[in-house]
């Protein structure tokens, strides 16, 4: 049985150990936010915290899940709480496309910006490698950079 938090309520999981994370989060809690993209870690649209660390849940077996604390998407905000400052500026800078990335991207931003709140556009090329094939990465950076302002004002 492996035991741990998602979006802050207790789980457990009791079915092969080496399952990857994004196949618990999808089939098993219904957690469909998080998308499956390659499946080799390599795209980003499997984006989650775990412990507070954005970690790619494709390649991530459960097992390594035990005692700790996850986030997707669909936690990042509570249902009677304003957005995250992340999304509100998803939405004020048009950023989806086709969207199917974005619940990643978004997930990878939140994390970034505690490590940088006041980032460069080369901070975000250096540190952000989840991949967008709709190619928005010009309102992707606008939008990063508009949360790191709406974070340092809530403060």
């Amino acid at each position: 049985m492996i035991s741990f938090r998602v979006n802050k309520q207790a789980v457990q999981f009791n079915d092969a150990p080496d399952t990857p994370l994004l196949w618990v989060l999808r089939d098993h809690f219904q957690l469909t936010g998080t998308k499956f993209g390659c499946g080799i870690g390599q795209c980003g649209a499997c984006t989650v915290h775990v412990n507070g660390k954005a970690r790619r849940s494709c390649v991530m077996p459960v097992s390594s899940a035990e005692g700790k604390s996850i986030v997707t998407i669909e936690g990042l905000t509570p249902p009677d709480e304003q957005l995250h400052p992340v999304q509100q500026a998803w939405l004020d800078e048009d950023v989806p496309q086709c969207g199917y990335c974005q619940a990643g991207q978004i997930m990878a931003t939140v994390e970034f910006l505690q490590r940088h709140p006041k980032p460069s556009d080369e901070d975000i090329n250096k540190n952000l490698t989840n991949l967008c094939r709709c190619g928005t990465y010009v309102r992707i950076r606008k939008a990063i950079h508009r949360a790191a302002r709406l974070s340092a004002q809530a403060k």
